[in-house]
Formats: C-alpha cells, structure tokens, sequence
C-alpha cells in the first residue's frame, strides 16, 4: 500500500505534519487540506501538545502550491472540486495564522502559492538558504490566493507588488525582509534543530539553531521598485519600468507583459484594496472571489494548459493586451458570492467557526 500523502505522529510534546507527495514537491490537494486540518483541530486542545512542526518529505521543498493539473480539469469541466478546495484551504489558512500554539513551518526548498498558505501564516516561519519562495499565480492567468495578497501588501514599499507582477522569487533573507518568514536556519542543521524541538521549547530550539540570514537584493533595488510601482495602473507601472535606466527594471516590465493582463490588472486591484482591509479573514474571502471568478475565466485554463499541462510556454492570453482590460471586466472579479460567500471575516466577529 501507498503512503498517506500527509504524515501526522506524535513525538513527545511535538505534533509533527509531513506534507509526503515529493514527487510533486508536496502539491497540495482537497485530502490533504483536509488532513492538516484535522490534525490542527486535535491538537489545539490537547494540552500533552505544546508546538507544531510543518516540513515537506523529500530533497525539493516544502510545497510547490495547489494540485493546478485538477484546477485545470475542473475549470474546464466546469466542475466545483476546485471551490471546495479553495473554501477548505483558505480557512485552514485562517486557522493557522490564529493558531494558539507554536506553529513551526520548515520553508526549505520550493515553497509556492499554496505551500505559503499553509507556512507563511504560521507564527514561527523558519528559512534556509535553499528556500526558494513565491506567488506565481499570475504566471497561469490567477491571483494571489491563500492570504498571498495579505502578506504582499504589507510587505515594505511596494516589494510585494512587484513580487506578486513579476513572479519574482524570494531568497531567504528576501522572505524575512517581506515578513513572509523570521529565522534562518542551515538546511545541514534543520534535523538537529527539528530534533530539538520534541525536547526544548521553540524558543530554546532558535536560540540555538538561528542564525542571521544574507541580506535581502530585494530591499537593496527599493529604490527603483517603489517608484515604479506606486502607480496606480498596471500599464503605468510597465511605463515606469521601461523608461528606467535600470536594467532589472526594464526586465521587470517584460516579465510582466508576458503574464495574463486580465490576471495582472485583477491582482493589482486586490493588492491594493488588500491593504485597506484588517485581517487576514476579510482579505481571504475576498480571495475567495475572486478565484471563483477565475475559474470561469479563459485565462486560467489557458494558463495552466501553456505552462503545466502542454508545456508549449506560448500561452494565448484573452485579451491580449493590458489596454484591451476594461475596469467592468476587472469589477467582476469582485462581485459578491450571496449565499456562497466564505464569510470568515463575519465568522471572526461572530465567534463562530467555518467548517
């Protein structure tokens, strides 16, 4: 018989989860959401657990995001799977950044889209030097789901914008700076560290295992990154890039105008609107919005079929300029759901719970 794709065991006072699909570096699905959410659950009042660890089986990463071939069936299917992942997955979300314990989240290696859902809103967000992380949504004709657009707004200056448009990839002192994560920790020390943590408290685990991260190239090029993407239109921002004298920006220009110009003009409005809004429930059901919303959109099956399924790289975005988006069609993205809105903002002030 196969392995369970989530590993859950018990080491002394440490309740331990390991995300075990490395052949797909840990892509989350519908299952294991649901496994990671029960586990959470139990432990939250078993006062024998005192801290949570998060890690992914394998040599690649923690997780490289959602399982977006079954995103991609489904959307093309017109299918509902891929909304009920996303409503389990987001209040996962939730519930781990409320979590009322240590939740240690071993970053190591990819982690991605989905993989920062369930890492980046935890309380202890440990990094390596072979974290590589990022939101590449719109790289596939999506936005930044999972509480992406929360943590990239709050990002300084205007870093998380040009993260969430490029696609760029954080380093590890990168996500540190974003306040994407907080330690440093050397991967050829994460298993005595890990050892550690059934055994001392987190605290007494870091002190001893953490270390300064290198410095953020990120936060070095804000200069040209704030002004640029100040603006308030994704056009704008690509004029600003281009007529620097830069040469990442004028690369950052182009990766963006290779992306879906729907998905970017739609993630522009959300990182901006993400920002007036308190906590991360509220931004979450907005997220849920909108990706219902692209479901049904040409760009995201088109998107995954161009970079994951064919492979041919060529994706026919529709439209296919940023000009040709109008404001009606950006709006509809975030229309409200009625009776099938997510409603963890309205949950939190309520006290109840979403299941």
């Amino acid at each position: 018989m196969s392995e369970p794709e989530v590993l859950v065991e018990r080491i002394g006072a440490l309740g331990r989860i390991t995300l075990n699909r490395p052949r797909a570096i840990n892509a989350l699905n519908h299952s294991m959401v649901r496994s990671m959410a029960s586990a959470l659950l139990e432990w939250a009042d078993d006062e024998s657990v005192c801290a949570v660890l998060l890690t992914g089986a394998g040599e690649r990463g923690l997780c490289a995001g959602g399982d977006i071939v079954s995103i991609y069936h489904d959307a093309r299917d017109g299918g509902s799977g891929s909304a009920d992942f996303w409503r389990d997955e987001y209040v996962l979300n939730a519930a781990i950044a409320r979590y009322g314990k240590p939740y240690v989240a071993i970053m190591d290696g990819i982690v991605m889209g989905g993989g920062v859902g369930v890492s980046a809103h935890g309380n202890v967000r440990v990094v390596t030097e072979r974290s590589t992380i990022g939101m590449p949504e719109v790289g596939i004709g999506f936005v930044p789901d999972v509480g992406g657009t929360y943590l990239l707004s709050r990002a300084p200056g205007e870093l998380g914008t040009h993260i969430a448009l490029t696609t760029a990839r954080m380093t590890a002192g990168d996500a540190i700076a974003c306040g994407f994560a907080d330690h440093f920790v050397p991967s050829d020390r994460l298993d005595e560290f890990e050892q550690a943590l059934a055994g001392v408290s987190v605290e007494d685990a870091l002190a001893q295992f953490a270390q300064p991260a290198s410095a953020s190239e990120l936060v070095a090029q804000r200069d040209w990154i704030d002004a640029a993407y100040a603006a308030d239109t994704v056009e704008e921002i690509v004029a600003n890039l281009r007529s620097s004298d830069v040469p990442e920006a004028q690369a950052a220009a182009e990766q963006i105008l290779a992306k879906s110009p729907t998905a970017a003009k739609v993630t522009l409005r959300a990182l901006r609107h993400a920002r007036t809004l308190d906590t991360l429930e509220a931004v979450l059901d907005e997220e849920y919005r909108v990706s219902l919303a692209c479901l049904k959109s040409h760009d995201l099956v088109e998107g995954i079929r161009a970079q994951v399924v064919e492979k041919d790289r060529n994706p026919a975005w529709s439209p296919s300029t940023l000009e040709a988006v109008t404001d009606e069609l950006v709006d509809r993205f975030f229309e409200p759901l009625g009776e099938a809105e997510l409603g963890l903002a309205a949950a939190l002030v309520s006290g109840e719970e979403v299941r």
